[in-house]
């Protein structure tokens, strides 16, 4: 299935490669560089490039791009997830997935692709497997590796290989059981400036740390589980279950991972947290515009909007921007125009504007159009989309776990927009 494996750092080189069945040639990446070139942003780059004898399929994560070369036709969302499941492991492995932190462990790395993938064809990916197969690095283990000449390499097939539940290990034994689940939730939409909603989706997970005792059978149940739509789960749950009742019923691995993503793409579920009335105005022959902008929570059930950061592309005949914050900071960078105001968090008591002048070249022509803002923000102890969950039960164990359910909203792609939608329908491009 997959032939070969290229990481590419920001700068366009190739950094580290792997094949497996033959060796392709570096010269089948030109056809990405090409791609690259013609993409306005980094992450616009066609996950799928169809080349005369291969195909190109990659993910960006972390500043790195990571391409995948197949020589004849697979489900693409099949090698894009396996590639996810490649950044994950190797985030869990060492804290972070950089260009530095590959380097510096650049054998583990090898390793962990030659067992993740056995010709071609995935494997192991799961963590509990992988770190019993490969231990993770240490500094006291690379020191006696490079001493003795030896790999972290178990000697002894993992016992989860050989069970019904190969993501769980055997003999697992904690001092505190604890079940901790994270909701975190994602907001992409594009307002317009009457304030009417373009468009608006979630992207939702729900993210485990699990640390049981033996072989513990939770399920997990919703209040309002309809909410759920395009539901991607984690391989230990039950799908049947959830098909019959709309509960998560599943033997969980041990320590962290992603029981299930989700989406909701219904417009009227979707709330928007925040709004916005900006007036930015460029005058004809005028070597002054206006810039007014002010921000404010919007339907977040009392909590606090936090983390909350304001960026605007302006047109570039802006010399540079004089404007007063009532709260936090802003830059303006003078080569790439981009402005960035630094809010932080919003008072309801006292919302938070900025306001001022902006000057322009001598004889430049108004901007065809106003730029659009862009926000991000945190609210935490919140789904946006309205998931809560009901209750968690164990069963198979005796003992008591400690439970606990958290939730977050974030901002995605969130842009206000400046122009008034009228239309009972509008249609985005992308």
């Amino acid at each position: 299935m997959i032939h070969s494996l290229f990481l590419i750092n920001a700068s366009g080189d190739i950094f580290l490669e792997k094949h497996w069945k033959s060796v392709v040639s570096r010269s089948v990446c030109d056809y990405f560089f090409e791609a690259q070139e013609r993409a306005t942003e980094p992450e616009n780059v066609p996950p799928v490039i169809p080349t005369p004898h291969h195909y190109l399929i990659s993910v960006l994560r972390h500043h790195i791009y990571f391409v995948a070369v197949i020589q004849s036709e697979v489900p693409p969302l099949f090698v894009i997830e396996f590639l996810h499941r490649v950044v994950d492991t190797f985030q869990d492995y060492f804290g972070v997935c950089t260009e530095a932190a590959i380097k510096d462990n650049v054998v583990v790395v090898y390793e962990l692709l030659e067992e993740m993938l056995d010709n071609g064809f995935p494997l192991a990916t799961e963590s509990n497997i992988l770190k019993e197969l490969i231990k993770p690095p240490t500094i006291l283990r690379t020191m006696v590796n490079t001493i003795t000449g030896s790999t972290n390499v178990g000697e002894q097939l993992p016992t989860g290989q050989l069970s019904v539940v190969p993501w769980r290990r055997t003999g697992v034994k904690y001092t505190n059981n604890e079940a901790y689940f994270d909701v975190v939730e994602e907001i992409d939409a594009i307002i317009d400036k009457s304030g009417s909603t373009i468009t608006a989706e979630i992207q939702g997970v729900i993210d485990a740390c699990v640390k049981l005792t033996g072989m513990p059978d939770l399920t997990l149940s919703f209040m309002n589980p309809r909410l759920l739509d395009d539901v991607s789960f984690h391989p230990c749950v039950r799908f049947k279950r959830w098909e019959a009742e709309r509960i998560l019923s599943f033997i969980p691995p041990d320590g962290n991972f992603r029981l299930l993503s989700y989406h909701v793409s219904s417009q009227n579920l979707v709330a928007i947290p925040v709004y916005v009335k900006h007036n930015i105005t460029f005058r004809e022959g005028s070597s002054q515009g206006r810039f007014d902008l002010t921000l404010g929570p919007k339907q977040t059930m009392g909590k606090a909007v936090e983390s909350v950061l304001v960026s605007s592309q302006l047109p570039r005949g802006v010399l540079n921007a004089n404007l007063n914050p009532s709260q936090g900071t802003y830059t303006f960078d003078p080569v790439t125009k981009l402005l960035t105001w630094d809010v932080g968090k919003i008072n309801p008591q006292k919302l938070p504007s900025l306001k001022g002048t902006m000057s322009l070249q001598a004889g430049a022509s108004k901007p065809d159009e106003n730029p659009t803002i862009n926000i991000q923000f945190k609210i935490q102890q919140m789904a946006i989309s309205g998931l809560k969950v009901n209750r968690l039960d164990m069963y198979g164990e005796k003992y008591k776990p400690f439970k606990g359910i958290k939730y977050m909203t974030k901002a995605g792609k969130f842009q206000f927009d400046d122009i008034v939608c009228n239309t009972g329908v509008s249609m985005l491009m992308y």
